[in-house]
């Protein structure tokens, strides 16, 4: 079996989506700069972050049953199609000084929906192109993707931007037309035979909806990653309230995100080695209940910058803890099925995770930061309970991956 590296499909997938992700990270910062400098308006900078999150959530659904009922290939291509339309008209809006907001609006829906879309279609193109027993390999290359274009957009981001308002956007047009190129290289198909006659929506939906309840791994995926990502959210925004609070200079509070981040982009490094010297069960359990108490510990230190270090040792932990999760959740799942139960997935555990702001914002308005980071801590023991006691998880020692897609 060849390295994930000597991968052709798959490398030539993920070297692409890295440009790709990292475009989006230059734009996301460079839309709601061009807010500021074209109208001036706070409020309308936020709204554009508000559209683009509205956007990702809602379409996921309908998405997962669209890449599931259409070639994916063709689906990855069109959406990132339509970006580059959205971008280049964007990029000559600002170069003739015709732009308003309900434009940049607009490009952001188009750039969230169809990112969300492609998002689905890739995840459920893994299985086509990466054998079983390197999945979680490959979701833990993912993962460290994702984090390091995430450290890397934002500034490269504001300096594109300051060079030339339109140039980060031409950059981010030219990254997805970059994607379009190097998806119609791959050769290998990207899902199995689909049906001649396809379900009407609601009835596919559903499909999906049954398959996730009825499989008891699954549901125990659920109910550990929709309130990891819920606490590892509401934590962050707590210690940046907490540091703003004691007066903390702002390029220190920005420092917090930078420290977490390095912890995630580490854990995407390391997570293949720590899966080597654990079942997936124990793996889950010990990462879960390590996340816990390091949780706790960031509410011992919530009045520095010393509370996004236990924060940023367990944001460590949760590529590895995914990267098992997902991997043998790519394994079992239909080909048929993946879009929608990659969908169904990513719905709750991110609705968790944007619930947690508010959350945050709220305890701390009710009670001390301190006791908020507790909170959100007790919300882990309740991820750990459920990878303990579980026999979700302990399916996937029972019944090895290549058994259960039997």
């Amino acid at each position: 079996m060849t390295t994930l590296w000597r991968n052709r499909e798959f490398t030539l997938l993920w070297s692409s989506q890295s440009l790709s992700d990292l475009g989006t990270g230059v734009a996301s910062l460079a839309l709601s700069l061009l807010v500021l400098v074209e109208t001036g308006s706070a409020v309308g900078a936020g709204l554009v972050g508000t559209v683009s999150m509205v956007a990702r959530l809602v379409i996921r659904l309908p998405g997962g049953v669209l890449v599931d009922r259409y070639d994916r290939r063709r689906v990855m291509v069109v959406c990132d199609a339509l970006r580059v339309a959205a971008f280049t008209a964007l990029s000559l809006a600002v170069l003739a000084g015709q732009v308003s907001l309900w434009l940049i609006l607009a490009v952001a829906l188009v750039d969230s929906s169809a990112g969300a879309i492609f998002g689905a279609a890739e995840d459920a193109s893994l299985r086509s192109i990466v054998p079983v027993e390197q999945l979680p390999a490959a979701v833990a290359r993912n993962e460290a993707r994702s984090y390091g274009t995430s450290l890397a957009g934002p500034p490269l981001g504001g300096f594109l931007f300051g060079l030339g308002h339109a140039v980060p956007f031409l950059g981010n047009a030219l990254s997805y037309l970059v994607s379009v190129v190097a998806v119609l290289r791959i050769r290998r198909p990207l899902q199995g035979e689909r049906e001649e006659q396809p379900q009407a929506y609601g009835a596919a939906l559903a499909e999906g909806i049954g398959f996730v309840f009825a499989n008891p791994f699954l549901r125990a995926l659920l109910l550990i990653a929709a309130p990891l990502n819920f606490a590892i959210g509401g934590v962050l925004f707590t210690v940046v309230v907490a540091l703003q609070r004691n007066g903390t200079p702002p390029a220190v509070i920005g420092l917090t995100e930078t420290i977490v981040a390095v912890g995630g982009l580490l854990g995407a490094v390391f997570a293949p080695a720590l899966q080597s010297r654990l079942t997936l069960p124990g793996l889950v359990r010990v990462i879960c209940w390590a996340a816990a108490v390091l949780l706790a510990g960031s509410a011992l230190l919530i009045s520095n910058i010393g509370a996004a270090v236990p924060l940023a040792f367990a944001v460590f932990l949760g590529p590895a803890c995914n990267a098992a999760l997902f991997g043998y959740q790519a394994a079992i799942t239909p080909d048929r099925l993946q879009g929608r139960v990659i969908s169904i997935v990513m719905v709750v555990a991110t609705s968790m995770a944007a619930m947690a702001p508010m959350a945050g914002g709220a305890m701390v308005a009710t009670w001390s930061p301190s006791t908020a980071v507790l909170v959100f801590a007790a919300a882990v023991v309740g991820s750990a309970l459920t990878a303990t006691f579980s026999s979700g998880l302990r399916q996937a020692v029972e019944e090895p991956a290549e058994v259960a897609l039997s």
